[in-house]
C-alpha cells in the first residue's frame, strides 16, 4: 500500500456488517472548495474548535465521502459538538435523500 500524508477526516459511522469499515468526510483547509450554505466550516473561533484537533480552521466537505477499512485509520485528534455532528448528518441525508437540490 502506497503511504501518504496523514489527512484529518470526520467519521460519519460505522458500515453495517461484520467488517470494520467506516463511511467519513474529508476534511480541508482549501477554502476555495467549500459549498457554501453545505459544507461545515470548522473555524478557530467556534466553541468546539479547540477539542476538534485541527490545527486551522477546516472545511468538512459533506460531498466528499468514502469508505474506508478501520485499520487504515491511525488514531483521535479530537471531536466536534454534537449539533455540529446533527446538522452534518442532516444536511447529508437531505442531500442524499434529494430533497436539496444544486
Amino acid at each position: 500500500m502506497a503511504e501518504g500524508k496523514l489527512r484529518p477526516v470526520l467519521l460519519i459511522s460505522e458500515a453495517p456488517g461484520p467488517y470494520d469499515d467506516w463511511l467519513i468526510c474529508m476534511i480541508s483547509s482549501q477554502f476555495h472548495q467549500q459549498i457554501e450554505g453545505f459544507d461545515e466550516l470548522i473555524e478557530e473561533g467556534d466553541g468546539d474548535f479547540q477539542q476538534s484537533g485541527l490545527k486551522k480552521t477546516g472545511v468538512v466537505r459533506i460531498s466528499r465521502l468514502a469508505i474506508v477499512e478501520g485499520q487504515i485509520l491511525e488514531g483521535r485528534i479530537g471531536k466536534i459538538s454534537s449539533d455540529r455532528m446533527q446538522r452534518i448528518r442532516r444536511r447529508l441525508a437531505e442531500w442524499i435523500g434529494g430533497s436539496k437540490r444544486n
